[in-house]
């Protein structure tokens, strides 16, 4: 009886040792959801700061659920609709010396190319994108149809539009990279022409993408430049609005999300920055309409093709001749 439960007990000791070994060789291969077997960080590493562009109702259930899952706690800064994502980048490079933020959570991708080219960010795997929505032409459906709505933005310095246009600051967050890479698309000489054209046509020129959609929506402007996000959400006050389709003068926006370099909490920020990446949890924010779809990949029209690092070399030239344009 002794050899037999002697026996046993190896049998059953062998067979953890092969269940740790197959464990062990599963979470390798990342065929096991690390979330099953990876809780916070102890001590000080049991918060990752986070600065984040994404709009705080999208934000924030997402953030507490990570603290749900990981017991990592993720206090968060956020901007203000105008300047957002701007004003997050120049706070990180002012603070770059000494970082007080773990993970910058972006929505959009220019801003978060630049800090990544002034080494905000840790050296390896240091930002990611995710996601995507889109920049549109929104148009007032009690003042226009589709057939008869412009299709493309070269139309909107045309007479009949003139002070029917709302966009926001140029300058500043979406709105800026989409009028960069168009510049890039178009021409220097034919873009700066188009804008001139269409700040003479005296458009709406307001404080943020949620702000055009209503200006639209009152109609007040039968026309603007916003984000398909922005549309959404106008749509499901009850606004009559509609976004026009994508064209080849559309851009795709998508999150991403970035370490620090020096990050106070490096463990806890991984984490994050893991978490943001996740399928499901870019498929709740598509759900939530923060997003417009998982992967550009999916997108079968042509879209505009940046050229990034031409883009960040012209970035101040640019953003100088869209102060001269349309700040009054």
């Amino acid at each position: 009886m002794l050899k037999e439960n002697l026996g046993r007990d190896k049998a059953v000791a062998q067979s953890w040792r092969v269940s740790l070994q197959t464990l062990a060789a599963l979470l390798a291969c990342g065929l096991v959801p690390a979330r099953c077997c990876a809780r916070a960080p102890a001590g000080k590493e049991s918060q990752a700061i986070a600065y984040c562009a994404q709009d705080q109702d999208f934000a924030e259930p997402i953030l507490r659920e990570f603290t749900k899952q990981t017991g990592v706690k993720a206090p968060a800064v956020y901007d203000s609709e105008a300047v957002k994502s701007v004003g997050l980048a120049n706070r990180l490079l002012a603070e770059r010396p000494h970082p007080r933020c773990d993970v910058f959570w972006g929505n959009e991708e220019l801003r978060t190319r630049q800090m990544a080219a002034q080494d905000v960010f840790r050296a390896t795997n240091g930002w990611a994108a995710f996601g995507y929505r889109s920049r549109r032409i929104v148009i007032n459906t009690n003042r226009l149809s589709l057939a008869s709505a412009p299709h493309s933005l070269l139309e909107l310095t045309n007479e009949t539009w003139r002070g029917k246009v709302a966009l926001a600051y140029p300058q500043f967050g979406t709105t800026g990279t989409h009028l960069n890479a168009l510049r890039q698309y178009w021409g220097a000489v034919k873009w700066e022409a188009w804008c001139r054209a269409l700040a003479a046509n005296k458009p709406f020129v307001v404080d943020g993408n949620s702000v055009v959609v209503k200006t639209v929506g009152r109609g007040d402007a039968w026309i603007g430049l916003t984000d398909s996000d922005d549309i959404a959400a106008g749509q499901t006050e009850g606004l009559p609005i509609a976004a026009l389709p994508m064209t080849e003068e559309t851009l795709l926006i998508p999150n991403t999300v970035g370490v620090m370099r020096g990050a106070p909490h490096p463990e806890a920020a991984q984490h994050l920055y893991e978490y943001l990446q996740r399928p499901e949890v870019v498929r709740q924010l598509v759900a939530a309409q923060a997003l417009e779809g998982v992967s550009s990949n999916e997108v079968s029209v042509t879209t505009l093709k940046v050229n990034w690092d031409a883009l960040l070399r012209d970035l101040e030239s640019t953003t100088a001749t869209l102060n001269r344009i349309f700040l009054r």
